[in-house]
């Protein structure tokens, strides 16, 4: 014991020499040399370990991640669009206690989200009875109005939803965003999982963590639930993922879940349409299709019902969706629930359908259709951050303490011209988690990105999450293709 309390009272030692510890909280850290209980042995094992070692432990992640082509792309980019995902090496580490809550909060909120979108379709009860503004619903740019009535299997419309969480200053956990829509990432938490098993397996089989690696099972149990009625004579349901193609930065996650999954990748052009049934087209003929795993947006899935132009998609797919021929996950018109402005309501939604207080908070956001939030949050751009309602990814986005007095000049005429496309929230401190960087542990900014699959009468949330990082000193944007990285991230058994 008195070994420990030693350990534990020290002064920051290298590698943690120029640790900043100021601002905001710190995953490691409750003080100045005290490292929080479950990091602890993390903590004994970098004071021991050369920085050498970790070095060469760096490089061999990076190596891994490029050898087996482990990329994203960014648009617009003189440097080149393909980049191997950055990867730190150090874990984050979650309580058990902690997940369990954030288990509890994420099952509630899409539960509530699917009934949300459910009645929205259908009856609209939520929207007569005020709860939620009809208009808000209507003018979404996500909102379907081929959707009305229709029934989709289970009445689930997400199944798949990787939400955004921060860490408060007080140590509670809060909702960012939700993404309903094709949310991305899950592949970089698998990779990240690998590595890290290989670069500290003692500490790893010593922390007794929660595994990761069979989520891409749970998805396909979960996709299979969706199965239409008319495969219930057949043995096995025929799922498939449709991807928009190589040049998509999300390409490489695609490949690897329908390998993961042992199910067949495919493009708009491997799929057609007859008599309201979905084929696609092999070697040994066409093989009638039941589920698609969708990685491609609304508009680009149809041509005869959305974007004319889009060559992404399949003619006469929807048809063969609305005659119950087929299921897509997510299905389409989600996004209406994931539009951030949509977003300040889900604290309502949960109320309204659970009689419940939610679990997880929202941050506090400001809907700039209202004329006096619109006057404060104008008169207050370098203080807060605001956000386009149907962005993603860090586009479309000014953080007002890190902003130009032109580029908030830019945002006050788009808000003014659009307020409907814009909401506004407080400045984050984001929590602090260590990072080796050049040679050294410093502190960045992080959020984390849980998975939840939604099979209609379960919720399966594998222990973990994608964790997000802030590489780059003193930002806020945690995206790839803002500069972000991400770590891998243990939940304790126990």
């Amino acid at each position: 014991m008195g070994a420990l309390s030693a350990l534990i009272t020290t002064p920051l030692m290298p590698p943690f020499v120029n640790y900043q510890l100021e601002g905001a909280y710190d995953e490691m850290f409750e003080g100045v040399g005290i490292p929080r209980t479950h990091y602890q042995a993390l903590y004994r094992t970098l004071l021991e370990l050369a920085p050498e070692e970790l070095r060469k432990s760096q490089q061999a992640a990076d190596l891994s991640f490029l050898h087996q082509g482990i990329t994203f792309t960014v648009y617009g980019s003189e440097q080149g669009t393909e980049r191997v995902f950055p990867n730190d090496l150090l874990p984050r580490i979650i309580p058990n206690h902690e997940w369990r809550r954030i288990e509890q909060g994420l099952t509630q909120r899409i539960t509530a989200l699917n009934l949300f979108l459910n009645d929205i379709y259908h009856q609209g009860r939520i929207l007569e009875q005020r709860v939620v503004p009809r208009e808000l619903v209507s003018s979404c740019r996500h909102f379907r109005r081929e959707m009305r009535d229709l029934k989709v299997p289970r009445d689930t419309y997400v199944s798949v939803c990787g939400t955004d969480l921060v860490r408060l200053p007080d140590g509670s956990f809060a909702v960012l965003e939700d993404n309903l829509r094709v949310p991305s990432g899950v592949s970089y938490m698998l990779a990240n999982r690998k590595v890290l098993k290989r670069v500290f397996p003692r500490l790893f089989r010593d922390y007794g963590v929660w595994p990761v690696d069979h989520y891409p099972q749970s998805l396909l149990t979960t996709l299979r639930t969706l199965t239409p009625v008319h495969t219930s004579s057949r043995q096995e349901p025929t799922v498939v993922l449709l991807t928009p193609g190589v040049f998509n930065s999300a390409y490489f996650e695609h490949t690897f879940l329908a390998q993961q999954m042992g199910i067949e990748l495919v493009e708009g052009r491997d799929l057609l349409v007859h008599d309201n049934v979905v084929y696609m087209r092999t070697t040994a003929g066409l093989r009638r299709v039941d589920v698609i795993y969708r990685r491609v947006d609304d508009d680009f899935l149809d041509p005869l019902c959305f974007r004319t132009d889009s060559t992404l998609g399949v003619p006469g797919l929807f048809n063969a969706y609305r005659a119950g021929n087929v299921a897509l996950a997510n299905a389409i018109g989600t996004g209406v629930a994931d539009d951030k402005a949509l977003y300040a309501y889900v604290p309502a939604i949960i109320k309204y359908y659970l009689g419940e207080d939610p679990i997880l908070a929202n941050v506090p956001t400001y809907l700039l259709t209202d004329k006096s939030s619109r006057s404060y949050v104008s008169e207050h751009l370098d203080e807060l951050v605001v956000k386009a309602v149907g962005e993603s990814g860090g586009y479309g986005m000014l953080i007002g303490p890190h902003s130009t007095a032109e580029q908030r000049e830019k945002f006050r005429e788009q808000i003014e011209a659009e307020p409907r496309n814009y909401i506004a929230q407080p400045t984050l401190a984001l929590s602090r988690a260590p990072c080796f960087l050049d040679g050294e542990i410093a502190a960045r900014h992080i959020d984390l990105r849980p998975y939840i699959l939604y099979g209609g009468e379960s919720v399966t949330l594998v222990p973990g999450g994608l964790t997000r990082v802030a590489l780059r000193p003193g930002s806020l944007v945690v995206n790839s293709s803002q500069g972000g990285g991400s770590k891998d991230t243990w939940v304790l058994r126990a």
